[in-house]
């Protein structure tokens, strides 16, 4: 049975790392480098930094910060925020990346996601997502670019199966609603998600203790899960969450 994945988040605003409630309201929580470094000794599987409003400004990534944050770290590590063309990629994988995450410009230009997959290939691109709970759209959620703020024409099940004809690898699921609640990832959203595609699925938003990544990686068909409150918190680390899934049944790989 393959492992299930844990991710820890970092998403970084002005060179440091950030925490908000269902997008709004964020604070400082420390140095993204030395962040990074202290969940890879954790044994966290994989890392993922997404600057929160470099698509918002208009400007790409942040090259020098990924730079240090891959000098960190030995795992695959994925960056998005601002990577808008084939360029944007090449320089980003050349920093440390082993995966880019389209967002918000991915809706703006579905061909990046083509074209990225064909030169650098669809393991390398994952789209990201960050959906909100919309009767009028025919799955019922939404799908939000910049950072959450402006609404789109996708429904979320429409895009996510369409990102993935064009060559999306992965996809990384955000409830808008659920972020940084704690209360528990969206389930249903997450299993709609992960039986329409045939990628993996990774769970992001309202992760607040080990059952809810436990419910969203057995009922919800999540291939990962991940996290970021509950651990920037300190209330768990990487190994007390994954001792408690292992015990519970859930393949994990245990440092």
């Amino acid at each position: 049975m393959l492992k299930k994945r844990i991710i820890v988040c970092l998403d970084v605003k002005d060179g440091r790392t950030t925490k908000g409630v269902k997008f709004l309201n964020n604070v400082d929580i420390g140095d993204p480098v030395e962040m990074a470094a202290e969940y890879y000794r954790q044994g966290v599987d994989e890392l993922v930094f997404y600057d929160i409003i470099a698509s918002a400004r208009g400007r790409g990534p942040i090259l020098e910060l990924i730079k240090n944050v891959a000098s960190q770290v030995f795992i695959p590590f994925c960056v998005g925020g601002g990577i808008g063309t084939l360029d944007d990629i090449r320089s980003t994988i050349l920093a440390g990346a082993e995966k880019i995450s389209l967002n918000s410009q991915a809706v703006k230009n579905p061909d990046l996601i083509t074209q990225g997959a064909r030169v650098f290939g669809n393991q390398c691109i994952v789209l990201g997502m960050d959906t909100k709970a919309d009767p009028t759209c025919p799955s019922g959620y939404r799908v939000y670019i910049n950072g959450g703020r402006v609404a789109t024409e996708y429904d979320a099940r429409e895009w996510a199966v369409k990102a993935v004809k064009l060559g999306a690898g992965e996809i990384v699921l955000n409830s808008m609603d659920a972020d940084g609640t704690r209360n528990g990832y969206e389930l249903n959203l997450t299993k709609m998600i992960a039986e329409s595609v045939d990628v993996p699925v990774v769970a992001s938003g309202g992760g607040g203790k080990t059952s809810h990544l436990a419910d969203v990686l057995t009922a919800g068909k999540a291939d990962a899960a991940l996290i970021a409150s509950m651990v920037h918190s300190g209330d768990y680390t990487i190994g007390s969450i994954k001792s408690e899934l292992n015990a519970g049944g859930i393949p994990v790989r245990l440092s």
